[in-house]
């Protein structure tokens, strides 16, 4: 099968990964939501362990770091104020890097993450990695990139679920995170498969 030239390739965007020296790194919806319970990922531990290498990196490279968390009140899944709410221990904050709260998908709609990012000087790169691919994920990279960012998605540190399609024929968790990162990839950011694919 012939596959379509992307968007990004007919109006000539970079498709060169940024190195994370010169990025910043954010971390979306690590919450423990998604290791247990209704909204269990199938890869979840695998995602979050290239999660934890990547923080790892970005720490070395002193890259900037900013965590983000979905709020959903008291007694839900995304109870911040639970420890089913709570960030990962594999990718939790240190010491003063900034944990953003949001209510939405797009990380950046009614959230002080633009004015984090002005504070910390962020340059237009921004590697993205999280929970869920096809919601948060992909919400958030058209959200950097509506604001001139330059977004770039970790494959392997991002995780979804299955769900029914329009027919109401499943659709394997790999499909719908591959299809996500696709949708990406065609216009929104750069989409790289693992964390060694960044450059230092």
């Amino acid at each position: 099968m012939t596959v379509s030239t992307t968007l990004r390739e007919v109006i000539g965007l970079d498709g060169a990964p940024p190195a994370l020296a010169t990025a910043t790194l954010i971390l979306i919806d690590f919450q423990n939501t998604y290791t247990t319970g209704v909204m269990a990922l199938p890869s979840a531990g695998p995602a979050l362990d290239a999660a934890a290498r990547l923080l790892e990196r970005a720490r070395a490279a002193g890259s900037p770091v900013v965590h983000v968390v979905n709020d959903g009140g008291p007694g839900s899944p995304y109870d911040i104020r639970a420890e089913i709410g709570q960030i990962e221990p594999r990718v939790a904050p240190a010491d003063g890097e900034p944990v953003v709260v949001k209510g939405f998908p797009d990380s950046f709609h009614e959230t002080d993450l633009p004015d984090v990012l002005r504070r910390l000087d962020a340059g237009p790169d921004l590697v993205l990695a999280g929970f869920m691919t096809h919601m948060c994920v992909q919400s958030t990279a058209q959200g950097a990139f509506n604001r001139g960012y330059r977004p770039t998605v970790v494959a392997e540190a991002c995780a979804t679920r299955p769900l029914a399609g329009p027919d109401g024929t499943p659709v394997p968790a790999d499909v719908l995170h591959a299809a996500a990162l696709t949708t990406i990839g065609d216009l929104f950011g750069r989409v790289v498969p693992r964390v060694a694919d960044l450059p230092d």
